[in-house]
């Protein structure tokens, strides 16, 4: 399983709009994604302005190359994009150790 982690940086005073935006882009696109496992979403105590995603996916492919190449990507963008104050940052992991 690969770990998909966004550094997302929103515009202020727009939490509770980007919070349920995000829950319906994952609900209504992400979800249907290929190798699609679940997804998390944590808002900042110290910088509330700031969330961090987590995306659980089979591959790293059906990230980077099933899911952002498709238009679906485009369609996500669309829902969380707005509220972007840069674009976030992302990185890949994989589990090392589980207890």
């Amino acid at each position: 399983m690969i770990l998909e982690l966004a550094d997302i940086r929103i515009t202020p005073g727009q939490h509770a709009a980007f919070e349920e935006a995000i829950a319906r882009g994952i609900q209504t696109v992400i979800s249907r994604a290929k190798g699609f496992q679940g997804a998390k979403v944590n808002r900042g105590v110290e910088n509330p302005d700031r969330f961090v995603l987590q995306i659980f996916w089979d591959t790293l492919e059906d990230h980077t190359v099933g899911f952002r190449e498709s238009p679906s990507f485009a369609e996500w963008r669309a829902i969380v994009g707005p509220f972007f104050a840069a674009p976030p940052f992302v990185e890949h992991f994989e589990l090392t150790y589980k207890s």
